[in-house]
């Protein structure tokens, strides 16, 4: 799909499918836009897209883009995708999706969801798992779990990792379905996980934290049916259907700024948000999944970017790889948040690292539920402890 510049930009300053009129300026030289450009609702996305991840963004983000820079067929990219967001969206939009992250605990949460088995086949497989053969590896992890079920874990853990080891590009789909739910319900803070009570299901706490919010509640983690939460989710995932016929997904395990197996120039679009500088410590919130795919997490350089400055080298490294890969004409989304109270504006910090790259800086688009004025735009009036806007930093190939 091309389009010259200003055709994209003259559609998203007359958007207005939520009744808002997009609200354009410019500030330290870069143009905005702002306005609400998808819902702030919870759950309004495909059903499959429910899979729980620290600091990800909604499926409405690359949705937006992919509908109005690409056509079916053409690949999309994340090089930073987490929980899989960005190729889940392309493949249920007709595009082929494409995701990297250094760690491959990505690959077990996205690549069961490009393709997955008939619910039909979940039941059975499960029935075949050597559940009295489970044993407790670790003491510590009863903090989490009651005894019985973390027997049931254990056995899980087990049978997958003789089934569908860690080093196997393409398992059989359900033993790859199974493991990706079990690692989704490992814990969180409602009967449909595994766990006893604890923090939300995008984060796993420590031992130590664990046992202190264990003797505040007064509450021992309550035994679990670990199949009947798996096929409990499973539904859940697939109520909206499959994803549609797509391309082939090419995922792939190491730094954003080098993903070799991508051909130069064979990119329509690039959709991606990477770490917030110091902010989310994505190796401890992910300990406890690491540990039951068989990652040994201690081997990935999953570095923390403290300075805005180092941010930035990291930026413009990964936007390097994104000019080798994306085509003349195609497109990068690189969305940030406000980090450090609004004080730090990382898409001035994209702006500048995109200086001097075949790129042409087209503008920030802000997506913002409810601004009045356009001070709003730069704090964190109503969330003062987080990410109040998405801010997208968009780039065209020269």
């Amino acid at each position: 799909m091309t389009q010259s510049a200003e055709t994209i930009l003259d559609d998203i300053r007359g958007f207005n499918a939520f009744g808002g009129t997009t609200l354009s300026f410019t500030d330290l030289d870069i143009p905005y836009l702002v306005n609400e450009f998808w819902t702030a609702g919870q759950r309004q996305s495909h059903a499959i897209q429910e899979i729980s991840y620290r600091a990800c963004f909604k499926a409405q983000l690359p949705e937006f883009f992919i509908g109005r820079l690409t056509a079916p067929g053409e690949a999309v990219h994340d090089p930073f995708m987490g929980r899989g967001t960005t190729p889940i969206q392309a493949a249920l939009m007709g595009r082929r999706p494409l995701g990297n992250d250094i760690n491959p605990l990505s690959a077990l949460l996205t690549r069961p969801r490009l393709a997955p088995p008939p619910l039909a086949a979940l039941e059975p497989r499960l029935r075949s798992v050597p559940w009295d053969t489970g044993r407790i590896e670790r003491d510590d992890l009863l903090a989490f779990y009651h005894p019985d079920t973390l027997r049931q874990i254990g056995a899980l853990k087990s049978w997958l990792a003789r089934r569908a080891p860690l080093h196997e590009t393409a398992p059989d789909p359900v033993d790859d379905w199974i493991r990706m739910v079990a690692l989704n319900r490992l814990t969180g803070h409602s009967p449909g996980f595994f766990s006893g009570r604890t923090m939300p299901p995008n984060q796993a706490v420590s031992i130590d934290a664990q046992i202190r919010m264990n003797a505040k509640s007064g509450l021992p983690p309550p035994p679990r049916d670990v199949a009947a939460l798996i096929m409990k989710k499973s539904r859940s995932l697939l109520k909206d259907g499959a994803p549609p016929a797509h391309p082939l997904a090419l995922l792939s395990a190491g730094p954003a700024a080098a993903t070799c197996a991508i051909a130069g120039g064979s990119v329509a679009l690039t959709v991606t948000s990477p770490p917030f500088l110091d902010i989310v410590h994505y190796a401890d919130d992910n300990w406890l999944r690491c540990w039951f795919a068989g990652i040994d997490i201690s081997m990935i350089n999953m570095a923390m970017h403290r300075t805005p400055a180092a941010w930035m080298e990291m930026v413009r490294a990964v936007l390097v790889e994104q000019a080798r890969i994306v085509r003349p004409g195609g497109h990068v989304a690189f969305e940030v948040g406000e980090v450090r109270g609004g004080k730090i504006r990382l898409e001035t910090l994209v702006w500048q690292a995109a200086s001097g790259l075949p790129f042409e800086r087209l503008a920030v688009i802000v997506n913002q539920q409810a601004f009045t004025k356009t001070a709003n735009c730069w704090g964190v009036s109503n969330n003062a402890a987080g990410t109040n806007t998405n801010r997208i930093v968009l780039l065209r190939r020269s």
